[in-house]
């Protein structure tokens, strides 16, 4: 049952279906537009997808999931979003496996379909430190980058910085301005199933443990920041933006 039509309140939640779908849905597209302009560049030959265009894609596409499809599942295509929501009270723990399922089968989906019509061209598309960062630098720079994208998405979520649609244009500006300096370095992944999704399918898993802890250990630090910033979550406007709407 929902209060006011906005909130779960009693562990009830008769569209549990359409929250995975759109998790898996949403994902699936993210990871599209992150890896697919790498792989058709592979395939065509030269650079016929820009870097510019190739890092902005992904911020585009996430502001669009988030604006067509945010109000189900809260579209956080990201498992570092959905713990960093759980950790901040603003996400329920018993749902969080099931958003994990979903998110991890979108990116895996995604890169299968690349891959299928598109064929195997190595680590094109995939996130592997650049020339000179070894691994562990690697990591540090993800978690950086992904301590900054989670301090985005709690800020705009927060009942007293809810920006309702305009958190699209922040989430998804963040993530292109991310990759636009930050590409070269790491690949500017900022998730752990953009990243070890693709990696598994293509069968090119470098580094592959920056990656997985990168982007998981910016989840405390990114809810300690909230914590001091805005206090402690668990607000009637958060948990909305987190957890999706409940239909009518």
């Amino acid at each position: 049952m929902a209060a006011s039509g906005d909130e779960i309140v009693d562990g009830t939640d008769p569209i549990w279906w359409r929250r995975l779908v759109g998790e898996l849905l949403g994902t699936f597209f993210l990871v599209l537009a992150s890896v697919g302009p790498g792989v058709v560049n592979q395939r065509l030959g030269g650079e016929p997808v820009s870097r510019t265009a190739a890092v902005v894609a992904p911020g585009l596409m996430l502001a669009s999931i988030i604006l067509f499809m945010g109000a189900v599942s809260g579209a956080h295509l990201n498992p570092s979003v959905t713990l960093a929501f759980a950790l901040r009270r603003d996400f329920p723990w018993r749902r969080v496996p099931g958003y994990l399922v979903a998110q991890f089968a979108g990116a895996v989906s995604a890169a299968a379909l690349l891959a299928g019509l598109l064929g195997g061209h190595g680590t094109a598309g995939l996130t592997v430190p650049g020339p000179g960062i070894g691994a562990p630098l690697a990591l540090v720079w993800e978690l950086i980058l992904t301590v900054g994208l989670l301090s985005t998405i709690l800020g705009t979520a927060s009942g007293a910085q809810n920006v309702g649609p305009l958190a699209a244009v922040a989430v998804g500006g963040y993530l292109a301005l991310a990759g636009l300096w930050a590409s070269p370095l790491t690949g500017a992944s900022m998730n752990v199933f953009r990243s070890l999704g693709p990696a598994l399918v293509y069968g090119q898993p470098r580094a592959w443990w920056a990656y997985l802890l990168g982007p998981l250990l910016a989840v405390p630090v990114a809810t300690g920041v909230a914590l001091l910033l805005r206090g402690p979550g668990g607000g009637r406007v958060s948990r909305r933006v987190a957890q999706g709407r409940p239909q009518q």
